[in-house]
């Protein structure tokens, strides 16, 4: 098999020519350009049958960043795996409206983020605000393994916490909390696109907003006066987690919209 014959093979399978460049690149320890400039180069047999499984995984709807196992995000690459999601580009905008409430604040700031995943917002801001005193929050060992992993390669100094929610965190105070929940409702047609990556980060079932309402409601045990709690949720879903905010008694609200334009995160301040 050469390399035009995979793209070929990709083809016929239905993959996007850039995943299947990219595939192909990274089986082969090249970059995208290479592999343009040399489409004649023929494949070992291993190479051969490695490049086959993983397009007929993408082809099969795995994610591409399980099958290399990285994602970038907000400027970090991250390891991933099917315990954790995988990082959107539309989380950058929890993260970046987190640095800009972190960028007022004097000194070392505390942060939290809830349901961390990967680590990618944690890290993230960890990364871009170094003074800021990070912790993560995560239930599932999978997933806090993949985070703690990346903090330590990329040499963050990230505190995580396993546990649901708010449990580990008895008697802690934040200036800021941070959260991507799952927030899908749980008869979207959408989840079955997204079967590969976890069912319990992606939806809490029912209407989707009740992880939402979990946060809202105990965030003020853990707030200092005039702290932050910003949330993602769903592009339908702002007007709900307003009024909920709103109802618990938070002001400032505001909304902040995702890269394609929907309403993605929404936040309001502690008054103490």
């Amino acid at each position: 098999m050469k390399i035009a014959d995979a793209l070929a093979l990709a083809r016929e399978l239905g993959v996007d020519r850039l995943d299947a460049q990219l595939l192909l690149a990274a089986g082969l320890q090249q970059d995208r350009g290479w592999l343009i400039a040399n489409d004649d180069a023929r494949l070992s047999e291993a190479q051969a049958r490695q490049i086959d499984a993983l397009l007929r995984r993408r082809a099969a709807g795995e994610p591409y960043a399980y099958l290399v196992g990285e994602q970038e995000f907000h400027g970090l690459r991250l390891r991933v795996t099917p315990d954790t999601l995988v990082p959107r580009a539309d989380t950058e905008t929890l993260v970046d409206w987190a640095l800009e409430l972190l960028s007022d604040l004097p000194g070392a700031p505390r942060v939290v983020d809830l349901g961390t995943g990967s680590g990618a917002i944690a890290l993230a801001i960890k990364h871009r605000h170094p003074a800021a005193r990070v912790e993560a929050v995560e239930l599932s060992a999978g997933a806090l393994a993949v985070a703690r992993a990346n903090a330590e390669r990329l040499q963050l100094e990230v505190v995580f916490h396993a546990g649901s929610w708010w449990q580990p965190l008895a008697g802690r105070r934040y200036e800021l909390i941070v959260s991507n929940p799952p927030y899908i409702a749980g008869d979207d047609d959408h989840l079955a696109a997204l079967r590969h990556e976890p069912l319990s980060a992606l939806t809490p079932g029912g209407d989707g907003l009740s992880a939402l309402h979990i946060l809202i409601d105990a965030a003020p045990q853990h707030l200092e006066a005039g702290g932050w709690l910003l949330l993602e949720h769903g592009y339908d879903q702002a007007e709900a987690v307003a009024a909920a905010l709103r109802a618990r008694g938070f002001s400032e609200l505001a909304l902040r919209r995702d890269l394609g334009g929907q309403p993605r995160v929404s936040g309001g301040r502690w008054p103490g």
